[in-house]
């Protein structure tokens, strides 16, 4: 009887010191972080940031108090969707941009915005539009290094509080919503001679002034 008891305490000790050892590992693998080259690593200690990011390099968080949130720091590369809009002159227009943003504060993308690329993009939208909407179409096709510059200083200075800033933004005039090419040829529909009226009354090439009656 004394025999069984001993063997089965045994037992009962090797399981639990086999779940001890699963708890240590478990606990030094979540103590243990990598931080790549191109990372930085948010620290928060019980709910609250603990100084600058960190990285690159090898990190040792305190199990279940610590948490690290990875923010990339590489260039970002976002097309912005085809916007339609009626410019300044009364002539409609769609446009579109490529915009490259990257983090330059990995604390403030994570503390001030859910989602930092995400409302970049919506900016980018937003602005894309309201600026856009402000000009002439003979601006759009003839004056687009300022206006690219003008929406590069706008988004900016709404994404310079959530820690990240546009590197380069490129907008381009396409087409009207009725399918009319804006940057050259032409299309159907009343926004399209609408669009080619306007060009031809501003002497663009590709679109020749009417005949005069005699």
């Amino acid at each position: 009887m004394s025999l069984s008891l001993i063997q089965v305490a045994g037992f009962g000790s090797i399981i639990v010191l086999f779940a001890a050892v699963l708890f240590v590992i478990f606990l030094v693998a979540s103590a243990v972080r990598i931080v790549n080259e191109y990372e930085r690593g948010v620290i928060f200690r019980l709910g609250r940031v603990q100084g600058t990011a960190k990285g690159p390099g090898l990190f040792f968080l305190i199990p279940i108090v610590d948490r690290m949130v990875k923010i990339d720091l590489r260039t970002v590369t976002m097309d912005v969707p085809p916007q339609d809009l009626i410019t300044r002159d009364n002539v409609p227009a769609r446009v579109n941009a490529v915009v490259y943003f990257r983090v330059i504060d990995p604390n403030k993308s994570v503390i001030e915005v859910e989602n930092h690329v995400l409302a970049t993009s919506q900016i980018s939208q937003t602005t894309l539009r309201s600026v856009l909407g402000q000009k002439d179409l003979d601006d759009l096709l003839t004056d687009r290094e300022s206006i690219n510059e003008e929406l590069q200083s706008i988004i900016d200075l709404q994404t310079d509080p959530w820690g990240s800033r546009s590197a380069w933004l490129r907008s381009r005039t396409s087409r009207s919503p009725g399918d009319a090419t804006i940057n050259g040829g032409p299309g159907p529909g009343r926004a399209g001679e609408a669009g080619e009226d306007h060009l031809r009354r501003r002497g663009v090439p590709g679109f020749p002034a009417p005949a005069r009656c005699r």
